[in-house]
Parts: structure tokens; C-alpha cells; sequence
């Protein structure tokens, strides 16, 4: 008889229990140090990378398929500001990598956009993604749900997370982050969260308490992050983006109520208590949801995608063209 992983009640509502597993590759003695959250989670790539095939699915400490959107906590332990982030893009790459939010156990897949795979420009003087981009999992911006300070309802997805620090991480990593501010990105009439955070594991992270601290520390990387949202997709033709606030960040307490909000709309979501559309909720460790599903049938579905060929695989050629705009 397989076990069910409880959720658990927290302050800020639900979260899955880990297996014993992962408290016992800690070590007794283990201490406080680094924060090591990769140690918990691992990922399996599947089909080509840079092609509509490509895949890439995570397994938990003990071996089994899990959904980085479902069963990974949002919060890493009682601590008020220590999260979870799945980094979907790595900093100074172009290909727009996500969460596939309507696939069973949501793989990271490149996005397609008419028929082809989706890069974003390089905006001079920036090179690709400006920080390492993903998301907080167990979030939702729920698109039926109007957001009080900006009046737009969500854009149906896991709330975004912009990282700061100064290491260059990989796609797929799971790492601890301190939640600094935030960003209201209105993108065509839909609330887009974007959280600035920093790896707790940076060098420089305990200097970093507020969004002030990104100004005092790295002046210009606000400005910079505004700039980007803002021209992204111009030179795909499109007007420039807006924002709630006028442009103007949130700080960290703001943030944090934000995401207590997007975390409540996600538990509802997966309590099938409202109308999540397409969204796939498939998960393996939420066992009170009625989305649960067995790890054999976990299996099963990752078993259905093809596993990488061994030949590599390279960016399209159009990553080294640079747009200079009037900003």
C-alpha cells in the first residue's frame, strides 16, 4: 500500500510533508549552514532540447515523479521569508522556458508561440534574461479573480520570480530565496506579479533584506529590470508593456501578501473549487486533492514522452542578433 504524504497546516495555510528520506540525507549533526534545496529534488530530461519535444521532469528525494507547480512546498519551513523558487530560465540565455501548467506533473518545456519555438531578444546592452527567471510553486494569478491594486485579474499562471544573486543557475534547479519586493507588470490587461528575490545561498544574500537594499547594493538593477519588462516584446512587433503603481516597486511586505493571496487561489485551485480551465492539476504528494495521483501513474506519464536522443542540441542562430531601442 503506497503512503500518502499529509498536508500539512502552516501559517500560511498548506504544505506537503516531505519523505522521511529527505530529513535523513541531511544528517543528524547537519547543523544550520547552506540552504541546499536541490539535494531534495532532481530532473530527467526527455526529447530534444530546443525542439517542441524537449521535457523536463522532476523526481523528489526518494526517486518519484513529482510537479514542480504541485508538490514542491511554497515555503520552505516556518520561516517568515524563505521560499521555494524553480528556476525555469538561467541568466543571459534566450529560450523562453516555463512551466507547462496544462500538462500532467507540468514539465519545464520551451514555449511555442505560431508553430515556432519562443526566444526572447537580446536588448542592448542585455543579453537575453537579465536575472535567473522562475516561479514560486504551489502559486496561481487566478484569471476569473480581480486584484485589488491593480484591477486586472491574473494571467493564470504561477506567480514569476526575477533572482538576483550572482551565480548563473541551470534550468530546473530548486532553490531558497528571501522574497525582497515586487514588480505589477500589466500584460495585455492581465496582472503579471513579478517578485524580485535573491538565492539565500549568495554571497552578498544577507546583506539583502527590502527592496531598498536593491538599490543601495546593486544601483541600477531596478531600473534595468523596469527597462526589460517594459521593450521585451517590441521587437516582436508589440506595443511596450505597462504597469500598475506607475512603475514603481513594492516592498517586501507588500510582496509577501501578494504571494499569500496567489498561494490561497492555488489551494483552491487544487481543491477543485473553482474553474481552473486548462490547468493541468495532476499532482502526487497533495493527497487530500482529488487531482492525486499514484506514482505508478506518475510513471506512466512521464513514460509517454520520448526519452533525449544523445546527439546535442544548439540555440537558434537568431540569439545573436541585437535590437538597440530608444528608451
Amino acid at each position: 500500500m503506497r503512503a500518502l504524504l499529509p498536508l500539512l497546516r502552516t501559517g500560511w495555510g498548506w504544505r506537503t510533508a516531505p519523505p522521511a528520506a529527505a530529513f535523513l540525507s541531511r544528517g543528524r549533526g547537519a547543523g544550520p549552514g547552506p540552504h541546499r534545496a536541490m539535494a531534495f529534488y532532481r530532473t530527467e530530461e526527455r526529447g530534444q532540447p530546443y525542439s517542441p519535444s524537449y521535457r523536463l521532469f522532476f523526481k523528489n528525494v526518494a526517486g518519484h515523479y513529482i510537479s514542480p507547480f504541485h508538490d514542491i512546498p511554497l515555503k520552505v519551513d516556518s520561516t517568515e521569508n524563505l521560499f521555494h523558487m524553480v528556476v525555469e530560465v538561467p541568466r543571459w540565455t534566450n529560450a523562453k522556458m516555463e512551466i507547462a501548467t496544462e500538462e500532467p506533473l507540468n514539465p519545464i518545456k520551451q514555449d511555442i508561440k505560431d508553430g515556432k519555438l519562443r526566444y526572447v531578444a537580446n536588448i542592448f546592452p542585455h543579453k537575453g534574461y537579465i536575472w535567473n527567471y522562475g516561479a514560486l510553486p504551489q502559486t496561481w494569478e487566478d484569471p476569473h479573480r480581480k486584484d485589488k491594486s491593480t484591477d486586472c485579474c491574473g494571467d493564470n499562471d504561477p506567480i514569476d520570480v526575477c533572482e538576483i544573486g550572482s551565480k548563473v543557475l541551470s534550468c530546473g534547479e530548486v532553490i531558497h530565496v528571501k522574497i525582497l519586493g515586487i514588480l505589477a507588470l500589466i500584460d495585455q490587461g492581465e496582472t503579471d506579479w513579478k517578485i524580485i528575490a535573491i538565492n539565500v545561498n549568495d554571497p552578498e544574500a544577507s546583506k539583502f533584506h527590502d527592496i531598498d537594499d536593491v538599490k543601495k547594493y546593486k544601483p541600477g538593477y531596478l531600473e534595468a529590470t523596469l527597462n526589460w519588462f517594459r521593450l521585451y516584446k517590441v521587437p516582436e512587433g508589440k506595443q511596450e508593456n505597462q504597469f500598475a503603481f506607475n512603475g514603481e516597486f513594492r516592498n517586501k511586505a507588500f510582496a509577501l501578501e501578494v504571494i499569500r493571496s496567489t498561494h490561497e487561489c492555488w489551494k483552491t485551485l487544487l481543491m477543485k473549487k473553482c474553474d481552473g480551465g486548462a490547468i493541468n492539476c495532476t499532482n502526487v504528494q497533495v493527497c487530500d486533492s482529488p487531482f492525486h495521483c499514484t506514482q505508478e501513474e506518475a510513471r506512466s506519464i512521464v513514460e509517454l514522452v520520448s526519452p533525449s536522443p544523445n546527439k546535442e542540441s544548439k540555440e537558434e542562430d537568431t540569439q545573436q542578433v541585437w535590437h538597440f531601442l530608444d528608451k
